[in-house]
């Protein structure tokens, strides 16, 4: 993990970025009686993501950075579930979901990296020492 000047430089946020917009322009097609419901609920997890990060690297402490990664981590996650549904009721194709499922993965491997990265920068204790990184 290199250093940055602002979170727009940190490539997971980047990739975060990517996912909302690309999120936002598939749902578009949904149809209205989702606006309140997969819509609005898979836009929000998804943009999510970059807030989360983005407010991480503002936090000064190691602990309240993990905690805004581990958050994003957790939007991550609930964006990919809400993908999957919509992908089993058949309201994306294939091919579009299947492109935001490997950039979620992508993600989520971006994600795992910076937190194993800061993880180590804490020192060990018996609460972090046995934790591991999914």
């Amino acid at each position: 993990m290199g250093k940055y000047n602002s979170f727009e430089d940190m490539d997971v946020w980047k990739l975060a970025m990517e996912l909302a917009e690309k999120i936002f322009r598939l749902t578009e097609n949904l149809p209205r009686k989702e606006d309140y419901g997969l819509t609005s609920q898979i836009r929000r997890s998804s943009l999510s993501v970059s807030g989360n990060i983005a407010e991480g690297y503002g936090r000064e402490h190691t602990r309240n950075k993990l905690n805004f990664y581990f958050n994003a981590r957790g939007s991550l996650a609930e964006t990919k579930s809400h993908l999957l549904y919509a992908q089993r009721v058949a309201y994306f194709e294939n091919e579009d979901a299947d492109e935001l499922l490997k950039l979620i993965s992508d993600i989520w491997r971006e994600l795992n990296k910076l937190i194993k990265s800061l993880k180590s920068r804490l020192p060990i204790n018996r609460s972090n020492k046995n934790e591991e990184i999914n």
